[in-house]
């Protein structure tokens, strides 16, 4: 008799599954920004195309149960990759075509559906594979691999995109147009190979994931449970000032996403600072990100140890306030690398320090219930919203406003976030509460 295949070691499948997860979606929401501004699209358009493709994100959990009705969710995973590692190398393959920005616009949000597929078969393959001890054991991993698709893909690959242009190629780098199709071809060519790699190695050692307790029977089944979700949410109390905070807590910070990389590599004759895809990818998608994951592990230990209700509204100016360096650098122009990095690291840092108040929040106050898991998806869809509803109008908004104008919109658009937090209610604990002692004397938590 044959004996059972032994289970790989989640070290194994946990780090790659979860880089793939968003080096796919940073690729989509985040990289196609800087690769349309090369092309030559205005602001405006380039930041309302790539922010529509965060719309497969925001909606997930409208179609998650339809996914986990069938087949094993590794098998979606696998499927997902594939077709995701395809499609890159068919945008490298449609940038030869006439007319190519059709085609483009197609596959993206084709792919962008089947990235968020991806999201939500990876996760399900965690959740069901690991007991709960394990996953807070491998969470850190989890989350420490997500952030490292940012790097690579919005650090590493428009880095790699400014070296192909400029010393392969033999193009200006201050020109923006077609001669960037070169670079970003191959770009796209090797996100593809990264991708269906990583869809080789999980064949090999990613669990098939365990069909979960409460999967739906059929698709009716399925949209019973999405309605009762819906229901028991907004029957929530206090669920509006909760709906409020999702949406309202990151919005200056939406307004920045898009515009902060255009304002570095734009001209100074367009009021922006003027440098080249590599000094972007290093300053921005690399020591900008590793402020980030450093802001987030410190903003993570100081929750821990104050509780969320003490310090929420700290965390929320952390994100906010230090957007100024935005309007500060866009008055000064400065020239200085240095000066450039310290402003956008420091901006990074505090971003990543405050977020952690975001999540923390919608698992402790607005998630908890029949549907936990539903409602946190349904806060995180918000904050997706926030996103796409502000990165389609902020190229425009830019446009019309210049760079210094718009970055003081940016500064007047923190004070709903700022109300928001203010009075976004608590009625669930926040681990700060008192725990008696072993002499049953009350300590702090």
């Amino acid at each position: 008799m044959r004996s059972a295949k032994p289970a790989a070691s989640p070290l194994l499948w946990v780090p790659t599954g979860y880089f793939t997860m968003a080096l796919g979606y940073v690729m989509l929401t985040s990289v196609t920004a800087i690769m349309f501004k090369n092309l030559g699209m205005d602001n405006g358009r380039a930041a309302q195309y790539s922010s529509l493709l965060i719309l497969a994100y925001t909606i997930k959990p409208l179609f998650a149960p339809f996914v986990e009705m069938y087949r094993t969710k590794k098998f979606f995973v696998l499927c997902a990759q594939v077709l995701v590692g395809l499609g890159f190398a068919g945008v490298g393959l449609a940038m030869g075509l006439p007319g190519y920005m059709g085609f483009l616009m197609a596959l993206f949000f084709a792919l962008s559906f089947i990235g968020a597929t991806q999201d939500i078969a990876s996760d399900g393959v965690y959740v069901t594979s690991l007991d709960s001890r394990a996953q807070s054991l491998y969470c850190g991993i989890q989350s420490l691999s997500w952030n490292i698709g940012p790097i690579v893909a919005a650090g590493g690959m428009v880095y790699l995109s400014g070296y192909l242009h400029t010393s392969v190629f033999g193009h200006d780098p201050t020109v923006f147009g077609p001669d960037w199709i070169d670079a970003w071809r191959i770009i796209f060519f090797l996100a593809g190979g990264l991708t269906l790699l990583m869809a080789l190695w999980h064949a090999r050692v990613m669990p098939e994931g365990a069909r979960a307790a409460d999967t739906p029977a059929g698709v009716r089944d399925a949209g019973r449970i999405l309605l009762d979700a819906f229901v028991t949410l907004f029957r929530k109390r206090g669920v509006w000032r909760m709906i409020a905070f999702a949406f309202l807590f990151r919005l200056s910070i939406g307004f920045l996403e898009k515009i902060g990389p255009f304002f570095m590599v734009d001209p100074a004759s367009k009021g922006g600072l003027g440098l080249s895809n590599e000094m972007l990818g290093l300053v921005y998608g690399t020591y900008g990100l590793a402020a980030v994951l450093l802001g987030s592990l410190l903003g993570g230990l100081y929750v821990a140890r104050r509780g969320l209700k003490a310090t929420l509204f700290v965390l929320c100016c952390a994100v906010n306030i230090p957007n100024v360096t935005f309007l500060l650098m866009s008055i000064w122009l400065p020239s200085s690398l240095l000066a450039i990095t310290a402003g956008v690291v420091i901006e990074k840092f505090f971003f990543g320090f405050g977020s952690v108040g975001f999540m923390i929040y919608l698992m402790q106050q607005l998630a908890p219930g029949k549907y936990t898991t539903t409602h946190y998806a349904f806060g995180t869809g918000l904050m997706g919203l926030c996103g796409l509803v502000t990165g389609v109008i902020s190229g425009h908004l830019q446009e019309m406003l210049g760079y210094v104008s718009y970055f003081v919109f940016v500064m007047v658009a923190t004070i709903p976030s700022f109300l928001a937090t203010w009075y976004a209610p608590f009625h669930h604990d926040d681990g700060s509460a008192a725990k008696p002692d072993a002499a049953g004397k009350a300590v702090p938590a």
